[in-house]
């Protein structure tokens, strides 16, 4: 996992051939075929690609017994299911077009990073997108993807890779997925509960000193206000360690969503988006060093058990 982990913060994402993408190409193709106005056929779709998913890292984990094919397998998986390279770089292009007051670039450029409708956006709401975005993201792609592989492998790495982006794909309030995205929406949240609170720890722990203890009160105070049950704690934390207040109007196009204050900082700047990515690299290494020990506190007890049973 620390050469997969070390792999993306070299390369980033794969420009061509991304494993995530072909699973979304595929993902997208069966949803043509079994798509239905109902949460049934989203729970046999759900079920269908994620199982399916998973039981690949059963497959290959059994096939690479090797130690070194086992490491390399492993080191791939991760590198593949990680995103937080590449999320900072995204970010930092829209922190570049705000401090060279850039604003129409700024808009066009968060838009790669959020579903919002951005051209319309003030440099504030641009740089407030920038940041909730790199916070949730902070989560999902790296610190969940790392826990799941650090309980249950490469199957726990592909299968919540796999979970996650089929949120991102059908997990949607509208009226082609309200009923359809259900599943999807649900099992994504169960399966960042946990480590969207680990995340949001690890923010708290990763602000600079001066911020620590607002990191903390604002998540413990706002964190529960945001519509989902696991991105508001990561983002308040993100919000108090930097100072500043998130949340507001997103316009989604087909509706509008009023989002809970996050916060009682200031409105968020030009100036802040790099502050973001550089606490979510403290995050991204400190959430490597959890998964790391949780490893080693599983494998411990793994072999006291064997040892007692034999």
């Amino acid at each position: 996992m620390a050469i997969g982990f070390a792999a993306d913060r070299w390369w980033g994402d794969p420009a061509r051939w991304h494993p995530v993408a072909g699973f979304g190409t595929v993902a997208a193709r069966l949803e043509t075929v079994v798509h239905r106005d109902r949460r049934a056929a989203g729970i046999i779709y759900t079920a269908t690609l994620v199982g399916s998913t998973a039981l690949l890292g059963v497959t290959a984990e059994r096939i690479c017994r090797h130690p070194v094919t086992r490491t390399a397998l492993t080191a791939a998986a991760t590198w593949a299911v990680l995103g937080g390279t590449s999320l900072e770089r995204e970010a930092q292009q829209v922190a570049r077009h705000l401090q060279a007051q850039d604003l129409p670039g700024a808009r066009t450029q968060v838009g790669r990073l959020v579903g919002r409708r951005t051209a319309r956006l003030t440099e504030s709401q641009v740089a407030r997108a920038a940041i909730e975005s790199v916070a949730e993201n902070t989560c999902d792609a790296v610190v969940a993807p790392l826990l799941w592989g650090a309980v249950a492998g490469v199957p726990g790495l592909l299968g919540y890779r796999a979970v996650n982006t089929l949120d991102a794909m059908v997990g949607h309030h509208n009226d082609r997925y309200e009923n359809f995205g259900w599943a999807s929406a649900k099992l994504d949240d169960l399966a960042n509960y946990l480590p969207a609170r680990v995340a949001a720890l690890l923010t708290n722990l990763a602000a600079a000193p001066g911020a620590r203890v607002d990191s903390w009160r604002t998540r413990k105070i706002f964190g529960d206000r945001h519509p989902s049950p696991n991105g508001g704690q990561v983002e308040a934390a993100f919000a108090g360690a930097l100072g500043v207040r998130l949340g507001g109007s997103n316009d989604y196009g087909n509706r509008v969503e009023e989002r809970p204050v996050l916060g009682d900082g200031r409105e968020p700047g030009a100036g802040d988006v790099r502050p973001a990515t550089r606490l979510a690299r403290r995050v991204d290494i400190a959430s490597l060093a959890v998964g790391i020990l949780a490893i080693g506190v599983l494998a411990r007890r793994g072999r006291r058990g064997g040892t007692h049973g034999s």
